[in-house]
C-alpha cells in the first residue's frame, strides 16, 4: 500500500514542474517555491518507496479502506505546500483549504484578485482539480464498488463480487479513461481559444471544466468571458464531465449503452432550467435567448458540481435560490468527475417510493426494486438507504458545528451543503457566487476541508474507519 502511495505522491511532486516553468518564463520568484516543493515531495515519495520496497503489492480489504483517505490527505498536504510557501502569504489552514478544494474538485476559494495572481499559482489550482477529477473517476470505478460504498457496487466491473483483486478488470479501462479525459480537456481548451480566451486562460478553464471543479483565472469566474457561445460550450463540456466515463468509453467504442441515471440527469437538468427561467422572469429575468442560456449554464454548473458563475443567480428570486440549493445536493452520475448525492441513488429511492405507495393499496403485490433492467438486491438497497441517512446526518452535523463556531445559519447550512457535495459556491453573501470563503475562521476552514474530503470519498468509506471492529 505504501509503495502505491509513494508512487502517487511522486507523480504529484513531478507535476509541480509545470507551474514552476510558468513562473520561470514570466520571471516570477515563485518558480523557486514550486521547484523546491517538487524536489521535496519527490524525495519524500522516493523515501517512502525505498523504505517499503520489500512490501507485498497485494491489497487486503482493510488496506483499501486505509489507502483511499490516505491518498487524499497526503495529496492535500503536498498540494498545499506551494500555496503556503509562495508569495500569497497565507496561513497553512488557507493553503490546505485551497488544496482540498482543488483535489476534491469543489472549487471554493479563499483567494481574491485572481487576475493579478502569479501564473504558477493559477495553473497549480487548475491542475489540482484536473488531477483530482481523474483520480476520483479511477477510484469510483475500481475501489468504491469493491468497498460497497453507498450502492456503488451496482457499477462493479468485476465478474465476481467476492474478488480479492479490485484492479484486475479495471486496469484495461484506466488507459481509456485517461485518453478520453485528455481528449475532452484538449477539445475544451481548443474551443475556448477559438471563442476568445487566451491559451493560458483556455488551458486553465478546460482543466477545471472537464474535471467539474470550477476554479477560474478571474474573480468573476466565467462572467469574465460570458458570451453566448462561451456559455453554451462550457455547459456542454460540464454536462459531459458529469456523465459516467465508462458510459462515454462504451459510447465512443460504438456499443449500445443505456444507463437510467443518465436519463434522470438530463431530465432533471432540463426541468430545473425551465423552472428557473420561468420563475425568474418576475425578478428581473429577460424573456430572451441570452437569459435562457444563462439559466442553463448555471443549472448545469451546479448540478455537475462545477460551481462556475457568470452572474449572481441569487438575484433571480426565491424560487431560483431554492432550486439551486436542492441542485447542490443532487450532483452528477456515478463514475463521473461530479460530486453530490449521485443520480443513481435518486433512481433507486424513487423506485422505493413508488413500490411503497403501490403496496398501500395492493399489499399482496410482489414487485422488485429495479435499476433499469437489473433487480436491486436487498443488501445493495440497504447500502443506499444507510448512505442517504449518513449523507443527511453529515450535512446537519457539520452545519451545526459551523454554527457553534460562530457562523450564521444561512452561511453554515449553505457552506455545509456545498462542501459535502463538492460544489463550490453556496447561498448567501459570504459563500454565495459573489462571495468568498476567506473571511471564515481557520477552525471553520479546517472543518470545511475535512467535509470536502468526506463528501468526495462517498462518506461510508471514511466512516468505516471509526468502527472499533475495523482495527481488530
Amino acid at each position: 500500500m505504501i509503495q502505491t502511495l509513494s508512487f502517487i505522491v511522486t507523480l504529484l511532486g513531478a507535476s509541480m514542474i509545470f507551474p514552476a516553468m510558468a513562473d520561470f518564463v514570466t520571471g516570477n520568484p515563485d518558480s523557486i517555491v514550486f521547484a523546491s516543493s517538487a524536489l521535496f515531495v519527490i524525495f519524500f515519495g522516493g523515501l517512502m518507496f525505498f523504505a517499503t520496497r520489500q512490501e507485498t503489492v497485494a491489497f487486503s480489504r482493510r488496506d483499501i479502506f486505509l489507502f483511499v483517505p490516505a491518498v487524499w490527505l497526503l495529496s492535500c498536504i503536498a498540494t498545499a505546500m506551494p500555496f503556503y510557501l509562495s508569495s500569497l502569504e497565507i496561513s497553512f489552514a488557507d493553503a490546505f483549504f485551497e488544496a482540498a478544494s482543488g483535489l476534491t474538485t469543489t472549487g471554493s476559494t479563499i483567494l481574491t484578485n485572481l487576475e493579478n495572481m502569479p501564473p504558477g499559482i493559477l495553473l497549480w489550482r487548475s491542475m489540482s482539480q484536473w488531477i483530482g477529477g481523474l483520480g476520483i473517476v479511477v477510484i469510483s470505478i475500481s475501489l468504491l464498488p469493491y468497498m460497497k460504498s453507498g450502492g456503488q457496487q451496482l457499477f462493479s466491473l468485476e465478474s465476481s463480487d467476492k474478488s480479492d483483486k479490485p484492479f484486475a478488470q479495471t486496469r484495461k479501462y484506466t488507459a481509456a479513461i485517461f485518453m478520453v479525459y485528455v481528449a475532452l480537456t484538449t477539445g475544451c481548451a481548443t474551443v475556448y481559444m477559438v471563442l476568445g480566451m487566451t491559451p493560458f486562460e483556455a488551458i486553465n478553464h478546460a482543466m477545471t471544466t472537464v474535471s467539474t471543479g470550477g476554479f477560474s483565472t478571474s474573480d468573476y469566474s466565467m462572467g469574465a468571458f460570458a458570451t453566448r457561445p462561451m456559455l453554451i460550450a462550457s455547459s456542454v463540456f460540464m454536462l459531459i464531465g458529469g456523465l459516467p466515463f465508462i458510459y462515454l468509453i462504451r459510447f465512443i467504442s460504438g456499443h449500445h449503452v443505456r444507463d437510467v441515471q443518465v436519463s434522470w440527469y438530463l431530465v432533471i437538468t432540463l426541468a430545473a432550467t425551465v423552472t428557473v427561467f420561468v420563475f425568474s422572469l418576475h425578478h428581473g429575468g429577460e424573456f430572451d435567448l441570452d437569459f435562457l442560456i444563462s439559466c442553463l449554464f448555471h443549472v448545469v454548473s451546479i448540478i455537475t458540481t462545477t460551481g462556475y458563475a457568470a452572474e449572481d443567480y441569487l438575484l433571480w428570486g426565491p424560487t431560483a435560490t431554492v432550486v439551486f440549493f436542492f441542485l447542490t445536493f443532487i450532483g452528477g452520475c456515478a463514475g463521473s468527475t461530479a460530486g453530490g448525492f449521485k443520480q443513481f441513488r435518486l433512481v433507486i429511492i424513487g423506485e422505493v417510493i413508488v413500490d411503497t405507495l403501490a403496496k398501500t393499496f395492493r399489499p399482496n403485490q410482489v414487485r422488485s426494486i429495479r435499476y433499469g433492467p437489473r433487480v436491486v438486491e436487498d443488501r445493495l438497497l440497504m447500502s443506499v438507504m444507510v448512505f442517504s441517512f449518513l449523507y443527511a446526518g453529515t450535512f446537519i452535523v457539520f452545519a451545526a458545528i459551523y454554527g457553534v463556531l460562530g457562523v450564521d445559519f444561512e452561511t453554515a447550512t449553505s457552506a455545509s451543503a456545498t462542501a459535502l457535495a463538492n460544489v463550490g459556491p453556496g447561498i448567501g453573501t459570504v459563500v454565495g457566487p459573489a462571495g468568498n470563503f476567506k473571511e471564515l475562521s481557520d477552525a471553520v476552514k479546517w472543518m470545511l476541508s475535512w467535509e470536502m474530503i468526506v463528501g468526495r470519498l462517498e462518506i461510508m468509506s471514511v466512516y468505516v474507519l471509526l468502527l472499533p471492529g475495523f482495527w481488530r
